[in-house]
Protein backbone atom coordinates (compact mmCIF):
# COMPACT_ATOMS: atom_id res chain seq x y z
CA UNK A 1 0.00 0.00 0.00
CA UNK A 2 1.36 3.50 -0.81
CA UNK A 3 3.03 5.13 2.18
CA UNK A 4 1.20 8.46 1.87
CA UNK A 5 -2.25 6.99 2.55
CA UNK A 6 -2.69 9.31 5.57
CA UNK A 7 -1.76 12.36 3.47
CA UNK A 8 -3.22 11.85 -0.02
CA UNK A 9 -2.83 14.40 -2.82
CA UNK A 10 -5.34 17.23 -2.93
CA UNK A 11 -8.45 16.24 -4.82
CA UNK A 12 -8.28 12.55 -3.95
CA UNK A 13 -10.06 12.66 -0.60
CA UNK A 14 -13.75 11.76 -0.98
CA UNK A 15 -15.98 14.83 -0.42
CA UNK A 16 -17.49 14.87 3.05
CA UNK A 17 -20.13 17.38 4.31
CA UNK A 18 -18.72 19.30 7.28
CA UNK A 19 -20.85 20.44 10.20
CA UNK A 20 -19.84 22.82 12.98
CA UNK A 21 -19.32 19.84 15.28
CA UNK A 22 -17.04 18.22 12.67
CA UNK A 23 -14.94 21.37 12.57
CA UNK A 24 -14.75 21.52 16.38
CA UNK A 25 -13.56 17.93 16.45
CA UNK A 26 -10.98 18.65 13.73
CA UNK A 27 -9.76 21.67 15.71
CA UNK A 28 -9.16 19.50 18.76
CA UNK A 29 -7.62 16.55 16.92
CA UNK A 30 -5.61 18.37 14.24
CA UNK A 31 -7.32 16.31 11.53
CA UNK A 32 -6.61 17.37 7.93
CA UNK A 33 -9.76 18.15 5.97
CA UNK A 34 -10.37 19.23 2.38
CA UNK A 35 -12.81 21.47 0.50
CA UNK A 36 -12.82 23.55 -2.72
CA UNK A 37 -11.78 27.21 -2.65
CA UNK A 38 -14.61 29.50 -3.78
CA UNK A 39 -12.72 32.79 -4.20
CA UNK A 40 -9.60 34.75 -3.36
CA UNK A 41 -10.21 38.31 -2.12
CA UNK A 42 -8.07 41.42 -2.62
CA UNK A 43 -6.01 40.58 0.46
CA UNK A 44 -5.30 37.11 -0.96
CA UNK A 45 -7.44 35.43 1.66
CA UNK A 46 -8.98 32.21 0.36
CA UNK A 47 -12.68 31.64 1.08
CA UNK A 48 -14.17 28.15 1.36
CA UNK A 49 -17.76 27.06 1.88
CA UNK A 50 -17.91 24.35 4.56
CA UNK A 51 -21.63 23.76 4.60
CA UNK A 52 -23.16 26.14 7.16
CA UNK A 53 -19.74 27.51 8.11
CA UNK A 54 -17.51 29.83 6.11
CA UNK A 55 -13.82 28.95 6.04
CA UNK A 56 -10.95 31.35 5.48
CA UNK A 57 -7.28 30.74 4.76
CA UNK A 58 -5.06 33.80 5.09
CA UNK A 59 -2.31 34.49 2.58
CA UNK A 60 0.31 33.48 5.15
CA UNK A 61 -1.42 30.17 5.80
CA UNK A 62 -2.15 29.33 2.17
CA UNK A 63 1.21 27.87 1.18
CA UNK A 64 4.34 26.75 3.03
CA UNK A 65 7.33 28.92 1.90
CA UNK A 66 9.49 25.90 1.03
CA UNK A 67 6.85 24.89 -1.54
CA UNK A 68 5.92 28.24 -3.08
CA UNK A 69 9.30 29.97 -3.31
CA UNK A 70 9.19 33.14 -5.38
CA UNK A 71 5.81 32.24 -6.94
CA UNK A 72 3.85 32.60 -3.73
CA UNK A 73 1.17 34.94 -5.08
CA UNK A 74 0.31 32.73 -8.03
CA UNK A 75 0.38 29.72 -5.71
CA UNK A 76 -2.40 31.39 -3.68
CA UNK A 77 -4.43 32.69 -6.63
CA UNK A 78 -4.33 29.34 -8.40
CA UNK A 79 -6.16 27.60 -5.55
CA UNK A 80 -9.51 29.08 -6.64
CA UNK A 81 -11.82 26.35 -7.91
CA UNK A 82 -9.55 23.59 -6.63
CA UNK A 83 -9.91 21.21 -3.72
CA UNK A 84 -7.58 22.34 -0.94
CA UNK A 85 -6.48 20.61 2.25
CA UNK A 86 -6.32 22.39 5.61
CA UNK A 87 -6.35 22.08 9.37
CA UNK A 88 -8.75 24.09 11.53
CA UNK A 89 -6.84 26.60 13.68
CA UNK A 90 -9.72 28.56 15.22
CA UNK A 91 -13.52 28.85 15.30
CA UNK A 92 -14.94 32.33 15.76
CA UNK A 93 -17.85 34.54 14.75
CA UNK A 94 -17.99 37.26 12.12
CA UNK A 95 -19.50 40.72 12.63
CA UNK A 96 -22.99 39.26 12.22
CA UNK A 97 -22.39 36.44 14.67
CA UNK A 98 -22.14 33.73 12.00
CA UNK A 99 -19.51 31.02 12.61
CA UNK A 100 -16.22 31.34 10.73
CA UNK A 101 -13.46 28.74 10.66
CA UNK A 102 -9.86 29.89 10.45
CA UNK A 103 -7.94 27.35 8.38
CA UNK A 104 -4.33 26.64 7.46
CA UNK A 105 -3.16 24.80 4.38
CA UNK A 106 0.40 25.51 5.43
CA UNK A 107 -0.05 23.62 8.70
CA UNK A 108 -1.44 20.62 6.82
CA UNK A 109 1.53 20.64 4.44
CA UNK A 110 4.05 20.94 7.25
CA UNK A 111 2.41 18.05 9.07
CA UNK A 112 2.53 15.89 5.93
CA UNK A 113 6.14 16.80 5.18
CA UNK A 114 7.24 16.02 8.74
CA UNK A 115 5.73 12.55 8.32
CA UNK A 116 7.38 12.10 4.91
CA UNK A 117 10.82 13.08 6.23
CA UNK A 118 10.49 10.58 9.07
CA UNK A 119 9.17 7.61 7.12
CA UNK A 120 10.00 7.87 3.41
CA UNK A 121 13.15 6.65 1.70
CA UNK A 122 14.12 5.69 -1.87
CA UNK A 123 11.82 2.91 -3.05
CA UNK A 124 8.80 4.02 -1.00
CA UNK A 125 5.57 3.91 -3.03
CA UNK A 126 3.39 7.02 -3.20
CA UNK A 127 0.04 7.81 -4.77
CA UNK A 128 0.35 10.99 -6.81
CA UNK A 129 -1.74 13.41 -8.82
CA UNK A 130 -0.34 15.16 -11.89
CA UNK A 131 -0.43 18.95 -11.49
CA UNK A 132 1.72 20.20 -14.39
CA UNK A 133 3.53 18.83 -17.43
CA UNK A 134 6.74 20.27 -18.87
CA UNK A 135 9.19 18.98 -21.47
CA UNK A 136 11.60 17.83 -18.74
CA UNK A 137 9.08 16.00 -16.56
CA UNK A 138 5.86 15.99 -14.57
CA UNK A 139 5.06 17.84 -11.37
CA UNK A 140 3.23 15.51 -9.00
CA UNK A 141 1.26 16.26 -5.83
CA UNK A 142 2.28 13.49 -3.43
CA UNK A 143 0.25 14.71 -0.46
CA UNK A 144 -1.51 17.87 0.74
CA UNK A 145 -0.23 19.84 -2.24
CA UNK A 146 3.43 18.90 -1.68
CA UNK A 147 4.94 18.82 -5.17
CA UNK A 148 7.56 16.30 -6.27
CA UNK A 149 9.34 16.09 -9.62
CA UNK A 150 9.05 13.07 -11.92
CA UNK A 151 11.79 13.51 -14.56
CA UNK A 152 10.89 12.42 -18.08
CA UNK A 153 13.59 9.73 -18.12
CA UNK A 154 11.96 8.07 -15.10
CA UNK A 155 8.45 7.90 -16.58
CA UNK A 156 8.86 4.75 -18.68
CA UNK A 157 11.49 2.57 -20.33
CA UNK A 158 10.10 3.44 -23.77
CA UNK A 159 11.37 6.93 -24.54
CA UNK A 160 8.91 9.76 -25.02
CA UNK A 161 9.42 13.35 -26.16
CA UNK A 162 7.01 14.92 -23.65
CA UNK A 163 5.22 13.70 -20.50
CA UNK A 164 1.86 14.56 -22.12
CA UNK A 165 2.34 11.37 -24.13
CA UNK A 166 1.82 9.45 -20.86
CA UNK A 167 -0.17 11.67 -18.50
CA UNK A 168 -2.89 14.29 -18.23
CA UNK A 169 -3.13 17.04 -15.62
CA UNK A 170 -5.30 15.80 -12.76
CA UNK A 171 -4.53 12.13 -13.42
CA UNK A 172 -3.94 9.81 -10.48
CA UNK A 173 -0.68 7.86 -10.74
CA UNK A 174 1.42 5.50 -8.67
CA UNK A 175 5.06 6.44 -8.15
CA UNK A 176 8.13 5.49 -6.13
CA UNK A 177 10.59 7.76 -4.36
CA UNK A 178 13.81 8.03 -6.38
CA UNK A 179 15.57 10.43 -4.01
CA UNK A 180 14.72 12.45 -0.91
CA UNK A 181 16.73 15.51 0.11
CA UNK A 182 15.84 16.09 3.74
CA UNK A 183 17.70 19.40 3.91
CA UNK A 184 15.89 21.06 1.01
CA UNK A 185 12.72 18.96 1.41
CA UNK A 186 12.83 17.97 -2.25
CA UNK A 187 11.38 14.67 -3.44
CA UNK A 188 12.23 13.17 -6.83
CA UNK A 189 10.10 10.35 -8.16
CA UNK A 190 10.32 7.44 -10.55
CA UNK A 191 7.52 5.59 -12.35
CA UNK A 192 9.01 3.18 -14.85
CA UNK A 193 9.88 0.44 -12.34
CA UNK A 194 6.20 0.02 -11.50
CA UNK A 195 5.30 -0.77 -15.13
CA UNK A 196 6.96 -4.17 -15.18
CA UNK A 197 10.09 -5.87 -16.47
CA UNK A 198 10.86 -6.71 -20.08
CA UNK A 199 9.64 -10.28 -19.61
CA UNK A 200 6.46 -9.23 -17.78
CA UNK A 201 5.57 -6.97 -20.69
CA UNK A 202 6.73 -9.29 -23.46
CA UNK A 203 4.66 -12.16 -22.00
CA UNK A 204 1.52 -10.32 -23.16
CA UNK A 205 2.52 -10.82 -26.82
CA UNK A 206 3.28 -13.75 -29.15
CA UNK A 207 5.13 -14.02 -32.48
CA UNK A 208 2.60 -14.18 -35.29
CA UNK A 209 0.17 -11.76 -33.63
CA UNK A 210 -0.79 -8.41 -35.09
CA UNK A 211 -1.30 -5.71 -32.46
CA UNK A 212 -1.57 -1.98 -32.08
CA UNK A 213 1.50 0.15 -31.37
CA UNK A 214 2.68 3.75 -31.25
CA UNK A 215 5.62 5.10 -33.23
CA UNK A 216 8.10 6.67 -30.80
CA UNK A 217 11.29 7.15 -32.83
CA UNK A 218 11.94 7.14 -36.57
CA UNK A 219 15.45 6.39 -37.85
CA UNK A 220 16.89 5.75 -41.30
CA UNK A 221 17.15 2.04 -40.52
CA UNK A 222 13.67 1.67 -39.03
CA UNK A 223 11.12 2.80 -36.48
CA UNK A 224 10.86 2.01 -32.79
CA UNK A 225 7.28 1.03 -32.03
CA UNK A 226 5.95 1.04 -28.48
CA UNK A 227 3.79 -1.97 -27.63
CA UNK A 228 3.56 -1.01 -23.94
CA UNK A 229 5.15 1.81 -21.93
CA UNK A 230 8.00 -0.53 -20.92
CA UNK A 231 8.30 -2.46 -24.19
CA UNK A 232 9.25 -1.36 -27.70
CA UNK A 233 10.24 -3.19 -30.85
CA UNK A 234 12.02 -2.29 -34.07
CA UNK A 235 10.28 -2.29 -37.44
CA UNK A 236 11.94 -1.91 -40.83
CA UNK A 237 11.96 1.54 -42.37
CA UNK A 238 8.64 2.63 -43.81
CA UNK A 239 7.79 5.92 -45.50
CA UNK A 240 5.56 8.57 -43.96
CA UNK A 241 5.77 7.43 -40.36
CA UNK A 242 6.13 10.03 -37.62
CA UNK A 243 6.49 9.92 -33.82
CA UNK A 244 3.05 9.59 -32.24
CA UNK A 245 1.47 7.73 -35.14
CA UNK A 246 -0.72 4.77 -34.30
CA UNK A 247 0.09 1.66 -36.30
CA UNK A 248 -0.81 -2.00 -36.54
CA UNK A 249 2.28 -4.22 -36.38
CA UNK A 250 2.95 -7.89 -37.06
CA UNK A 251 5.22 -9.48 -34.43
CA UNK A 252 7.94 -11.37 -36.30
CA UNK A 253 10.03 -12.50 -33.32
CA UNK A 254 10.62 -11.99 -29.59
CA UNK A 255 14.16 -12.65 -28.34
CA UNK A 256 14.66 -12.32 -24.55
CA UNK A 257 18.41 -13.05 -24.67
CA UNK A 258 18.87 -9.89 -26.76
CA UNK A 259 15.86 -8.04 -25.38
CA UNK A 260 14.61 -7.53 -28.93
CA UNK A 261 11.17 -7.53 -30.53
CA UNK A 262 11.17 -7.57 -34.32
CA UNK A 263 8.11 -5.99 -35.94
CA UNK A 264 6.59 -5.29 -39.33
CA UNK A 265 4.32 -2.29 -39.78
CA UNK A 266 1.04 -3.23 -41.49
CA UNK A 267 -0.66 0.15 -41.72
CA UNK A 268 -1.27 3.45 -39.96
CA UNK A 269 -4.28 3.64 -37.63
CA UNK A 270 -6.50 6.51 -36.51
CA UNK A 271 -5.85 7.97 -33.03
CA UNK A 272 -7.11 5.92 -30.09
CA UNK A 273 -8.05 6.80 -26.53
CA UNK A 274 -5.16 6.28 -24.09
CA UNK A 275 -5.36 3.03 -22.15
CA UNK A 276 -5.32 2.92 -18.34
CA UNK A 277 -1.88 2.48 -16.84
CA UNK A 278 -1.11 -1.17 -16.01
CA UNK A 279 1.04 -1.38 -12.89
CA UNK A 280 2.93 -4.57 -12.09
CA UNK A 281 3.93 -3.30 -8.63
CA UNK A 282 1.31 -1.69 -6.39
CA UNK A 283 2.54 -2.24 -2.84
CA UNK A 284 5.63 -2.97 -0.78
CA UNK A 285 8.92 -1.12 -1.05
CA UNK A 286 11.42 -1.27 -3.89
CA UNK A 287 15.07 -2.03 -3.19
CA UNK A 288 16.43 -3.63 -6.37
CA UNK A 289 14.61 -3.82 -9.71
CA UNK A 290 16.01 -5.66 -12.74
CA UNK A 291 14.34 -4.83 -16.06
CA UNK A 292 16.31 -7.18 -18.31
CA UNK A 293 15.71 -10.97 -18.56
CA UNK A 294 18.00 -13.37 -16.63
CA UNK A 295 19.63 -14.64 -19.85
CA UNK A 296 20.21 -11.17 -21.31
CA UNK A 297 23.55 -11.17 -23.13
CA UNK A 298 24.63 -7.67 -22.14
CA UNK A 299 24.95 -5.73 -18.85
CA UNK A 300 21.69 -6.00 -16.87
CA UNK A 301 19.36 -3.00 -16.94
CA UNK A 302 18.52 -2.38 -13.30
CA UNK A 303 17.69 0.15 -10.62
CA UNK A 304 19.15 0.10 -7.12
CA UNK A 305 17.29 2.22 -4.60
CA UNK A 306 19.91 3.58 -2.22
CA UNK A 307 19.00 4.99 1.17
CA UNK A 308 20.22 8.58 1.77
CA UNK A 309 23.11 9.23 4.11
CA UNK A 310 22.03 9.98 7.71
Amino acid sequence: MPENKLYPPEGLRPPVPLSLSDLKEALESGTILEAPVQRCDVEHTLHLSLGSVQGRISREDAVAPWISGSERDIAVLSRVGKSTCFTVTALEADEKGAPVARLSRRAAQEKAMDDFLRHLSPGSLLTGRITRLETFGAFVDVGCGIIAMLPIEHISVSRISHPKERFQVGQKVLTAVWSLDRETKRITLTHRELLGTWLENASRFRPGETVRGIVRTVKDYGSFIELAPNLSGLADAKERLFPGDGVSVYIKSIRPERMKVKLQVIEKLPPAQPEPIRYQITDGKLEHWIYSPPDYEKTPVETVFTAPSP
